[in-house]
């Protein structure tokens, strides 16, 4: 026979003050933990939004990232007129041939901070290779002059950023003529100019990597194909979404081990805490166990009991520490991304997948904290009491 919840709810509306200590300490815990695995998500989201799958990325053969590849004119050439290009209405090929450098710019001016922020050259189609990037104020950069356009990401972070500012890059001075959004993905984190402008004040006549438009979503296979056999080419290619989806998997697997690793260590003293409250609960029981004993209730069904007291403790901590993680969805951060130790901004993400995450931490420790004192009310504390009964 088991002993009804409504008992152990009860029972935890009658000691107050310990219940509420106890589902405190748990809910900072979960505040914490929910927060680690908001910033991996949020991390993870950014990069995951910046490709599209039928775009395909094209490096030098065994560059892991952009910083590290090369592609000649030549080459860049040779894959723009590759049959698996689109095109579009009048002909240009649906294709960027991407400079990609990273600069270190000041970040406060007081303190004097700095990060590196990524620059990027490219083509006057870029803008429609990558749709999801929309200018949002000012003008695109025009052919031939040294334009630059910012991402949204940076234009609130930095100053000397803004439209009508001119700024250093490299030998050269660029005025920025607009701002643009990318759907909160990296390339927000970014600035964009021509990239001949920008080769001539920077790397020379290397590319960096070239992205082109699938003419058929369907051909990634054959285009791959095509592109790694040529013998006049020595590159690789891959699926946009997926590189740089590739290129969130070291950070975001460093965050969620620091979101374990840290909230364990919180937790011990939370666990102990649980351990203490339901000590006393058992300690202070003795003769509610007794008479549950002589209704019949038997010795498991009393330890199930005073487990699930520590789960409802430990749930109702979860559910606060949640709540008070809800404000932190949407906040802007930034950290730097390890494939090419640049700044990347991104929006903190409260997913229902890390609430959950958060509530099953919470009643992890509520079944950790709980087990001993249940099983001390299954075992010396009901033959105590039966003897004082």
């Amino acid at each position: 026979m088991k002993i009804p919840l409504i008992y152990n709810l009860r029972s935890l509306r009658q000691r107050p003050t310990t219940s509420a200590a106890t589902v405190l300490g748990i809910a900072l815990v979960v505040v914490t933990f929910v927060g680690m695995l908001a910033l991996a998500a949020g991390f993870r989201q950014a990069m995951v939004v910046t490709g599209r799958p039928d775009n395909v990325l094209i490096l030098r053969k065994g560059a892991d990232a952009e910083m590290n590849s090369g592609v000649s004119r030549e080459e860049a050439s040779i894959l723009q007129a590759m049959p698996h290009v689109a095109r579009a209405a009048d002909g240009t090929p649906l294709a960027t041939s991407d400079v990609f450098v990273v600069v270190t710019m000041t970040r406060d001016v007081a303190s004097g901070s700095q990060a590196n922020v990524p620059v990027r050259g490219v083509d006057l189609t870029a803008l429609q290779v990558r749709d999801g990037v929309r200018i949002t104020d000012g003008r695109a950069f025009e052919r031939g002059r040294a334009e630059i356009l910012v991402g949204r990401g940076l234009a609130g972070r930095f100053p000397g950023l803004a439209i009508g500012d001119d700024v250093e890059l490299g030998n050269g001075r660029f005025k920025v003529v607009g701002h643009f959004d990318a759907g909160g993905g990296a390339f927000e984190s970014e600035i964009w100019g021509e990239n001949e402008q920008l080769m001539s004040v920077f790397r020379g006549p290397v590319f960096q990597s070239v992205t082109i438009r699938l003419a058929d979503p369907g051909a990634f296979d054959a285009a791959k194909a095509a592109i790694e056999r040529d013998p006049r080419l020595a590159m690789e290619a891959r699926r946009e979404d997926e590189f740089f989806q590739g290129q969130s998997e070291f950070l975001g697997n460093v965050l969620r081990f620091l979101a374990f690793f840290v909230t364990s260590i919180m937790a011990v003293g939370a666990v102990f805490g649980a351990i203490n409250t339901m000590d006393t609960m058992v300690s202070a029981r003795a003769r509610e166990i007794a008479l549950l004993l002589t209704l019949g209730f038997r010795p498991r069904s009393v330890m199930a009991s005073f487990l699930t007291e520590a789960v409802l403790l430990s749930l109702a901590g979860g559910v606060l520490g949640c709540l008070l993680a809800l404000p932190l969805n949407g906040v802007s951060t930034s950290t730097t991304n390890w494939q090419s130790f640049s700044e990347l901004s991104f929006a903190v993400r409260v997913t229902p997948g890390v609430l959950l995450q958060g509530l099953a931490f919470a009643a992890v420790m509520g079944l950790i904290g709980g087990f001993l004192p249940a099983r001390h009310a299954a075992r010396k504390v009901i033959a105590e009491a039966l003897r004082k009964a």
